[in-house]
């Protein structure tokens, strides 16, 4: 099963507009190089193992350019550095053109599958058997591979975008006057087939929007003792009355998950996996012919 079946029939479109950005006008350094058919070895680097993500892109963005790229390891493996993990073929000119753009890509996204794993795999050796998620704070126009990234690296994505899941966030029960009435509203548009998750900031809140029907009560920066009391407390309340999951969010790092990893918590969303996240270092070599 390769990840690249999830991907829209629009994506392709994106690679090209990605080719366009980089050169809009003429290619100075192609003309110095040329046509000559070469080889061109992808090497991934950095100083620690790193998960591969973001294949089918890069293999998109040769293609348009009339090169072939052969993976010589699967997407989502970890490796570790120096390793040759693809092998590009094509016109010397065509190769530089794609050679940016390509590992630029390569890089955020193999650093967010990275970062994905690395909390993941922490928040299972703490014993969590919840979901560990991203979150919507993605690059406007890059969304879609940050969010494969997320996939790549064994975690949750999140809700797409603002159609995919109807979340009720502090402004929106502001302006309606209450969890309860916001909620109603939402229900009245979104009808059975949308998830609707409400954050909220206190115990009271998450009442209010566990009996007006919430599907996901978000217990926004509430932490440590307070979160586990509760958590419990509400669960212990509606139990047998109401279906719903609670979702802890906020500053949600590797260096305080293990107080947020409780069994408590269905969900735990962090934008950590995401946003300045570390990029894995790649680089292309063209080899010299012998």
């Amino acid at each position: 099963m390769s990840f690249e079946h999830l991907l829209p029939p629009s994506w392709k479109v994106q690679v090209s507009a990605w080719l366009a950005e980089d050169t809009p006008s003429f290619d100075y350094g192609g003309y110095v190089v040329g046509e000559e058919e070469r080889v061109a070895f992808l090497l991934g680097k950095g100083k620690q193992p790193a998960v591969l993500a973001g294949c089918p892109f890069v293999t998109e963005i040769f293609r348009q350019l009339d090169c072939q790229v052969e993976w010589h390891i699967k997407e989502g493996d970890t490796f570790q550095p120096i390793k040759h993990v693809a092998t590009v073929r094509g016109k010397a000119r065509h190769l530089l053109l794609g050679e940016r753009v390509a590992l630029n890509l390569l890089a955020r996204c193999s650093g967010i599958a990275t970062k994905s794993k690395q909390i993941k795999d922490l928040a299972v050796g703490y014993g969590y058997k919840g979901i560990i998620a991203g979150t919507r704070k993605t690059t406007p126009g890059f969304r879609l591979v940050e969010k494969y990234g997320m996939i790549v690296g064994g975690i949750d994505t999140h809700r797409h975008d603002l159609s995919s899941m109807i979340m009720l966030k502090d402004n929106h029960i502001w302006s309606t006057g209450s969890i309860t009435a916001a909620i109603k509203q939402a229900r009245s548009v979104g009808g059975f087939s949308l998830l609707l998750d409400v954050e909220v900031t206190s115990e009271a809140e998450a009442d209010e929007a566990i009996e007006a029907g919430a599907d996901i009560v978000m217990l926004d920066n509430i932490e440590g003792e307070q979160l586990v009391t509760v958590a419990r407390k509400l669960k212990d309340k509606w139990a047998g009355k109401r279906k719903f999951l609670f979702e802890s969010s906020g500053d949600i790092t590797e260096a305080n998950l293990r107080e947020r990893a409780i069994d408590e918590i269905d969900i735990l969303s962090t934008s950590a996996v995401h946003q300045s996240v570390q990029h894995i270092d790649f680089s292309l070599k063209i080899q010299v012919p012998r």
